[in-house]
């Protein structure tokens, strides 16, 4: 992985200096809410390179891999409605002269909020919650700056592209990825430094491959605020999905309702390989003539452990469809496993789950959107403590059992630049405890929690 890091490096200067044929500089947009755009996570994730917010929106069927989908790949979600954008135009932060006469964009955002706990635990934890972890307290989860100039061939030519992100936020604790963010961050602090993104991106006609560190968006929800409709994240997210890979990914536009992606990585987490046997992730996608039918399939699997003996795989089926002008409907299926990983036994561990959302534009400024989740970790090996061993949940592996959630909330784009997510979240588990003899919720004594919400997502 280091070969890769200084082949990032040897080739920086070259995407900075290369200009896009057939562009005219300006990197494509992604739709966020409220109509602010911000270059995508990851463009080749989504049919048409945007993040969706809305049900009206008419690329609804089409979805970000870490690209300020922030921090990649299949998952989209909702924008503005369908009787048009605010009259006012978003505000962007003021673009160095240099890298905008390069086509280098530079956009970013900033994602603050709370999260007020119904059992008011001491050791001031959510539990299993992702991102929004911390009980009755403030929350920076991300202050995402990205500079993108995005590949564009239009399926005939040659570009050279690429993309950094920087991130500082309470959120680096879950994309924490051995031998980068290891070195830059002390393992018990709440706030850090994360490089989601740094990959030179080469497009040849309908070919584009990335090289470096990049995200893997395997499911619906992505990592970057702005991406997504709800502030908390989903279990399927949060412990079925890998996050951030190293290495080099390949995708390619089969017809224009057919792309495929495969490529070959370090593994979950790895910016430094653990074993010298790579990882493989890829997928199909496919939408429909009118966009308002789309489905992707994406899965990942290689050797987890330090022996290279140990096989893991999680994959993730997502369908959405457009059911009216102003409804979204999303179902999203996933299923894993591994060798070795039964915290009990030493043997195989699987896990399983399924995702629904309804998306309802009220109105162009106003939505609402519920999530009804089961997640199903069958021998207690998916869901446990993020690692941060002072400032994040604590609880060893073992719930062997099903977490269930319902959520429900708002997007009001107050500007268009700024987006207010207020939600309520009522969790719980069927299952036994785990190998310490804990529950998910309240201290390790509770087996169901709600939580009231909200955050500000303000976009530049």
């Amino acid at each position: 992985m280091r070969i890769v890091y200084l082949a990032w490096c040897a080739v920086a200067t070259g995407f900075l200096v290369t200009p896009a044929s057939g562009q005219n500089g300006n990197p494509s947009p992604i739709a966020l809410p409220g109509n602010a755009t911000v270059v995508g996570y990851t463009e080749s994730d989504e049919v048409t390179g945007k993040i969706v917010f809305s049900a009206t929106d008419p690329q609804a069927a089409a979805p970000a891999s870490a690209e300020p989908a922030p921090p990649a790949a299949t998952a989209a979600t909702p924008p503005p409605a369908a009787n048009g954008p605010p009259a006012d135009k978003p505000w962007t932060i003021p673009q160095l002269r240099g890298l905008d006469a390069l086509g280098i964009k530079t956009t970013g955002w900033l994602e603050q909020g709370a999260t007020f706990n119904s059992l008011n635990p001491s050791d001031r934890s959510n539990g299993p919650l992702a991102t929004n972890d911390r009980s009755d307290d403030y929350q920076m989860n991300q202050l995402w700056l990205a500079f993108v100039r995005p590949v564009k061939t239009d399926g005939d030519g040659f570009d050279i592209g690429g993309r950094v992100d920087v991130v500082y936020g309470t959120d680096w604790r879950y994309g924490d990825s051995l031998g980068l963010e290891s070195v830059i961050n002390q393992r018990n602090d709440t706030y850090g430094l994360i490089l989601p993104q740094f990959y030179l991106e080469i497009g040849w006609n309908d070919l584009t491959v990335k090289i470096g560190h990049y995200a893997a968006c395997l499911g619906y929800e992505l990592v970057p605020a702005p991406a997504n409709f709800f502030y908390s994240h989903s279990y399927a997210l949060g412990y079925s999905e890998p996050i951030l890979e190293t290495g080099v990914q390949a995708d390619y536009k089969l017809s224009d309702n057919w792309s495929i992606n495969a490529g070959l990585d370090t593994g979950w987490g790895m910016f430094e390989d653990n074993n010298d046997k790579p990882g493989f992730l890829g997928g199909l996608k496919w939408h429909s003539d009118n966009e308002s039918t789309s489905l992707s399939y994406e899965i990942a699997a290689g050797p987890k452990d330090s022996a290279g003996q140990d096989q893991l795989y999680t994959y993730a089926l997502v369908l959405k469809q457009k059911l009216s002008e102003k409804l979204l409907y999303v179902a999203q299926q996933n299923m894993g496993g591994a060798a070795g990983a039964d915290p009990r036994t030493g043997g195989y561990a699987r896990w399983y789950g399924l995702d629904q959302y309804l998306i309802y534009d009220l109105t162009p400024k106003l939505s609402v959107g519920t999530r009804v989740e089961f997640f199903r970790d069958e021998e207690g090996a998916a869901v446990a403590g993020i690692g941060n061993l002072n400032n994040g949940w604590m609880a060893l592996p073992g719930f062997a059992g099903t977490f269930s959630e319902w959520t429900t909330g708002l997007n009001w784009r107050a500007t268009p630049n700024l987006v207010v997510r207020p939600e309520a979240r009522w969790d719980w588990y069927g299952g036994s405890e785990n190998v310490k003899g804990q529950l998910p919720f309240g201290d390790g004594q509770h087996a169901g929690q709600f939580t009231f919400a909200t955050d500000l997502v303000l976009t530049f």
